[in-house]
C-alpha cells in the first residue's frame, strides 16, 4: 500500500514508486478539501470516531480533489456495517433517507440539511457482468480491489491522508488510465467499465491514443458482453463520452473495437461526418444526441438507438429532427442569413423547435448565427380574428384564409410589419 502525505495547497505530488511509504505530518490541506468540512461533516466524524469505526472518503471524490477540483458528489467507506451505522445514527437522533442501498452496503444520512451516503467496504463474491453480490469486510486493499480503474480506487482520510494501494496517485499524475489489475477481471465483473474506461479517458488523459494495447485488447474479447447491458446504463456512459474529450478518437476506438453494435451504434456509422462536427461543435455546449447524430445516415438509425439505449422521447426527437433537416435547412447566401431557420420557428409554431434549431446550428458549426438565434425571441402575430370582425368578415373560413395571407405578408418584411400595416394590406388582398 502507498500511504501517501500531501503537502498543503500542493495539486499534485511528483511521482512516487515506493510500494510502502510511514505516514508523514504533512497531509492534504487544499482548499477544496478544507470546504468540504461542513458542520454535518463534522458531525458524522464525531460519531464514527467516537465508536472507533473508520471514514474515508472515497472513489471519484479523491481524484477530484488529487485534481485541484471540488468534487461535485462525495461517496464515504467505512468499516461499520450497515447495521452498526443505523444503530449508530438511529441512537443519535440522526435521520435516515433511502434505504434501498442497504443490501449493498449504504446508508444514506441526513445531518444539517445535507446527505452523506456512507458504505460499508465490500468485497465482491459473485459477478455476472451487471452485478454483484457482495459481503462485508474492514479490509481497505480488498475494497480498492473491486473498484473499476486506479484512478477510481482511492481512499482520503479525514486527516488528509492519502490511502493508495493501486498506483492511482501516479495515474493521475501521468494521465494514464489503467483498470485496477488484469484489465479482462475487472470487466468481466460488470462489463460497463468498458465504457468506464473510455469516459475517464476523455476526461484525463492528455493526448488521444495513449491507451495500452493490453487493455484494448482485453476490450475487444469482452465487447460482447455489452450486449446484456441494459440500454439505460449505456446511455448514462456514452452521453458523458460524448461531451468529454477525445470524442472522435474514442468512437473510432470503439468501432475499432467491435463496441458500437452492441450499444444500440449504426454499423456502418458516418465517422468522417462525426470527425467534422466534433471538431467545431465542443466549445458550443451541444446536447449529447447533437453529437452523435452526426454518426446516423438515416432516421432508422436514431429509431434503433432507440430500441436499444431507451432514450428519451425529447432525445428522439431531436435526433430525428437533425437527421432530416441538418442539409436542407441551411443559412441564406443573402443579407439575413439566419431566416430561414427563423421562417422554420414561426412555421412550426411548437415551443421546442427553437431549441431545436440551436442544437441544428451548433450541429452545423454556425457559431455566430447560433450567439444570433439565442438572443432573438419569435415575434407574435399582431393580428387576430377579432381585428378581421371588426372589419366585417364573418365566416370563419373567410376569417382563416385571410389570417394566413396576413401572416405570409408578415412574414415576407421580415416579421416588422405592425398590426395597422397588415390590416392596411387585407384591403388590397
Amino acid at each position: 500500500m502507498l500511504v501517501v502525505p500531501l503537502r498543503a495547497g500542493l495539486r499534485l505530488l511528483p511521482p512516487l514508486r515506493l510500494r510502502h511509504r510511514a505516514p508523514g505530518a504533512m497531509k492534504l490541506q487544499s482548499p477544496q478539501f478544507q470546504a468540504l468540512f461542513t458542520p454535518g461533516l463534522r458531525s458524522v466524524a464525531e460519531l464514527f470516531e467516537k465508536k472507533n469505526y473508520e471514514l474515508r472518503i472515497a472513489g471519484g471524490a479523491v481524484r477530484d480533489l488529487l485534481s485541484g477540483m471540488t468534487p461535485q458528489d462525495i461517496d464515504f467507506a467505512t468499516t461499520a456495517t450497515p447495521t452498526e451505522m443505523k444503530e449508530m445514527f438511529t441512537s443519535a437522533g440522526v435521520r435516515l433517507i433511502n434505504n434501498k442501498g442497504e443490501k449493498h452496503g449504504t446508508i444514506t444520512a441526513r445531518l444539517h440539511e445535507q446527505n452523506f451516503e456512507i458504505t460499508t467496504l465490500r468485497i465482491d463474491v459473485v459477478t455476472d457482468g451487471r452485478h454483484a453480490e457482495v459481503e462485508f469486510t474492514t479490509d481497505w486493499e480488498k475494497d480498492a480491489e473491486r473498484r473499476d480503474l486506479t484512478v477510481n480506487s482511492m481512499f482520503l482520510g479525514l486527516d488528509g491522508m492519502l490511502y493508495d494501494f493501486f498506483n492511482g496517485y501516479e495515474d493521475l499524475q501521468n494521465k494514464k488510465i489503467r483498470f485496477v489489475g488484469k484489465a479482462s477481471e475487472r470487466i468481466q465483473e460488470d462489463y460497463l467499465r468498458i465504457l468506464r474506461y473510455f469516459r475517464f479517458y476523455g476526461r484525463i488523459a492528455e493526448q488521444p491514443g495513449d491507451h495500452e494495447p493490453s487493455t484494448l485488447q482485453a476490450i475487444k474479447e469482452n465487447a460482447k458482453g455489452l450486449a446484456g447491458i441494459s440500454g439505460e446504463r449505456i446511455w448514462v456512459e456514452l452521453k458523458k463520452i460524448l461531451l468529454g474529450n477525445h470524442v472522435n478518437h474514442l468512437v473510432r476506438v470503439m468501432y475499432e473495437l467491435d463496441i458500437a453494435q452492441y450499444i444500440g451504434l449504426p454499423r456502418d456509422g458516418n465517422l468522417e461526418e462525426f470527425d467534422r462536427v466534433t471538431e467545431k461543435i465542443q466549445n458550443l455546449c451541444p446536447k449529447p444526441m447533437t453529437v452523435l447524430t452526426s454518426l446516423f445516415r438515416e432516421k432508422d438509425d436514431v429509431t434503433n438507438l432507440d430500441l436499444r439505449l431507451k432514450i428519451s422521447k425529447e432525445e428522439k426527437n431531436l435526433g430525428l429532427f437533425l437527421v432530416k433537416h441538418r442539409q436542407e435547412l441551411t443559412k441564406a447566401t443573402g443579407v439575413e442569413p439566419l431566416r430561414p431557420y427563423q421562417d422554420f420557428i414561426m412555421d412550426s409554431r411548437e415551443a421546442s423547435t427553437n431549441s431545436k434549431i440551436c442544437e441544428l446550428l451548433k450541429y452545423q458549426g454556425e457559431e455566430h448565427l447560433l450567439r444570433e438565434m439565442q438572443q432573438w425571441t419569435a415575434p407574435s402575430f399582431p393580428v387576430s380574428g377579432h381585428d378581421l370582425r371588426k372589419m366585417g368578415v364573418s365566416s370563419g373560413k373567410e376569417i382563416g384564409i385571410a389570417l394566413q395571407q396576413l401572416r405570409d405578408e408578415w412574414k415576407k418584411s421580415g416579421y416588422h410589419m405592425d398590426k395597422e400595416e397588415l390590416l392596411s394590406c387585407l384591403k388590397k388582398l
